[in-house]
């Protein structure tokens, strides 16, 4: 569903770091639902995802300007985005999932949350807006 007139959007984990990063990667449409969404405190991220950039760090997949724990602390801070827990529906559904999905476990709990939300997943995973193209889940392509 490419529409940025939404509210309520769950980030994808690497959309969260590019819009801390200063949106340089993310496209103008998504940005703007990004924004509409945490003006209005409706911008989610799934709880796997501080795990997720954690792992990232730890095998040097990713750098960060800080200590991953305070940079988690600072970016969960951020007015208009909370954190959705995995709630044992969230995480019964991820194991679930219709269609051809997404293997790595992270991804499909993202996806998971999402569907159990009915929010729009801005992410730039190929399979997974291939999945939402497929009818199986709102997304919004967040790179340029």
């Amino acid at each position: 569903m490419e529409s940025c007139q939404v509210s309520l959007v769950l980030l994808d984990t690497h959309a969260w770091v590019w819009l801390l990063n200063g949106n340089q990667k993310i496209n103008p449409k998504a940005l703007r639902a990004i924004e509409r969404s945490l003006s209005d405190e409706a911008a989610l991220l799934s709880a796997i995802s501080p795990w997720e950039i954690a792992m990232l760090v730890s095998k040097g997949r990713l750098t960060l300007d800080r200590d991953v724990g305070e940079w988690v602390q600072a970016a969960v801070s951020i007015p208009g985005i909370r954190i959705e827990p995995i709630s044992p529906e969230i995480a019964v559904a991820s194991t679930r999932l219709p269609g051809n999905i997404h293997p790595d476990p992270a991804d499909r709990l993202i996806t998971a949350t999402a569907r159990h939300l009915g929010a729009v997943l801005v992410t730039n995973d190929q399979l997974l807006l291939d999945y939402g193209t497929a009818g199986h889940l709102k997304t919004l392509k967040a790179g340029l």
